[in-house]
């Protein structure tokens, strides 16, 4: 009987302990999310904040072939700029035949400065494109934009 309470205490114990090394060794949930390291969910790295630019089809798309290659001409600069600024991370067009027909990923401290950037673009302007804005963050030092 007192050989079966030790094996017994010795198999839970051994039960634990694995269980602990599994849980304390592991990054991340059984979602596939990063496990929080703290106990305010803090993620167990650093997380830098993008923001996500959706450019759909605006409500005014009906100027002439020369005014929309006039526009898109200036949209094109204006993506330069913001990239040499560092505003602009990425940006391209999506493929498909659907309301959104590009993105950016920019670089901001909020999605007012971010709309502030966007608005001034001709396509903006002009009614060809709208937009969306949504934050997106990344683990820091994942990937390298250049």
């Amino acid at each position: 009987m007192a050989i079966q309470r030790l094996l017994m205490k010795t198999l839970i114990i051994t039960i634990t302990f694995i269980v602990a090394i599994v849980t304390a060794s592991s990054n991340k949930s059984a979602s596939g999310n990063p496990t929080a390291s703290k106990a305010d969910n803090t993620p167990a790295y650093d997380m830098k904040k993008y923001w996500l630019v959706f450019l759909k089809k605006g409500p005014n798309r009906n100027q002439s072939k020369a005014d929309s290659e006039k526009i898109q001409a200036a949209h094109l600069a204006n993506i330069t700029r913001l990239h040499e600024q560092g505003k602009i991370i990425m940006a391209g067009p999506i493929g498909n035949e659907n309301d959104v027909l590009g993105i950016f990923i920019m670089d901001g401290k909020d999605s007012t400065q971010i709309a502030s950037y966007v608005a001034g673009d001709s396509a903006v302007i002009t009614g060809r494109l709208r937009f969306e804005i949504l934050p997106w963050w990344t683990a820091k030092g994942k990937y390298e934009f250049k």
